[in-house]
């Protein structure tokens, strides 16, 4: 596959990362923000539940106010989500700038994303960054529009992956697809008349644009990819959950990688 020379336009400025307020629940999504030094403002602690002494330690030891109480009010606080007892009032990740995530994945290698075009089902979201962060990806990129966001369900979704994983939210996919390329990364839709992605090189920068389930990737965020990829469907059912796609591309790029 033929890499893409460097341009000397100049790039739009960067972006101030952003940062969503929400409630993080679950004892994994919470240990694993704590960890991470995601911004938490209030750790809340059921009255009768135990095994929490770790998490409790590590939030007073960052400063965190830790507060107790009663495991109505703990199901009140978080929506009826399945919180194990803890939860914690801040975001599931803080957004960067995308210079800043090219940024980062530059000094780890050749690039490997996810662009997500219309994923809006948050738990779909929260399994692309979970398998992304596994995959060992150096980001995710959503639009600031028609777009799940980093909220409570996706931290659960991702396992605490939302912690770990670079997101970045930004104006127009397009546009970020644009500045993409000239920092040499290919990028790559999904359509049925696609070469087999086993048929393409993911050894240089890549980024894969999963598109929504409903409506697939949107006219113009196809018309910039750089080509299609496909895949397989030999069942009754012609397509593939967003995040189950997500993977089978994602390790496919890791296998090659560690071929190489």
């Amino acid at each position: 596959m033929s890499q893409r020379k460097p341009q000397s336009r100049r790039q739009k400025p960067a972006e101030m990362p952003e940062t969503e307020n929400d409630r993080i629940a679950g004892r994994n999504p919470v240990m694993e923000a704590l960890r991470s030094g995601a911004r938490i403002d209030m750790l809340y602690v059921g009255q009768e539940s135990g095994g929490l002494q770790e998490i409790i330690s590590l939030a007073k030891e960052q400063g965190i106010p830790v507060k107790v109480v009663t495991e109505s009010k703990l199901t009140q606080l978080t929506g009826g989500a399945v919180h194990q007892g803890v939860a914690a009032e801040g975001a599931c990740g803080t957004y960067v700038s995308l210079e800043e995530l090219l940024e980062r994945a530059a000094e780890k290698g050749e690039p490997l994303l996810v662009l997500c075009d219309g994923i809006q089902d948050p738990h779909n979201l929260g399994a692309i960054i979970r398998t992304a962060e596994a995959a060992g990806a150096h980001g995710v990129i959503i639009p600031k529009r028609r777009s799940a966001s980093l909220t409570l369900t996706v931290g659960k979704t991702s396992a605490g992956a939302a912690s770990w994983l670079p997101v970045a939210r930004v104006p127009n996919l397009a546009s970020a697809m644009e500045i993409l390329k000239k920092n040499n990364v290919w990028i790559y839709g999904t359509d049925a008349a696609g070469t087999s992605y086993t048929d393409a090189d993911f050894t240089g920068g890549t980024a894969f644009v999963i598109g929504s389930e409903g409506f697939g990737m949107s006219r113009l965020v196809g018309e910039k990819c750089d080509a299609m990829l496909s895949l397989p469907m030999r069942g009754k059912v012609n397509s593939l959950n967003a995040s189950v796609a997500a993977g089978i591309f994602l390790y496919e790029a890791v296998r090659q990688r560690l071929a190489k």
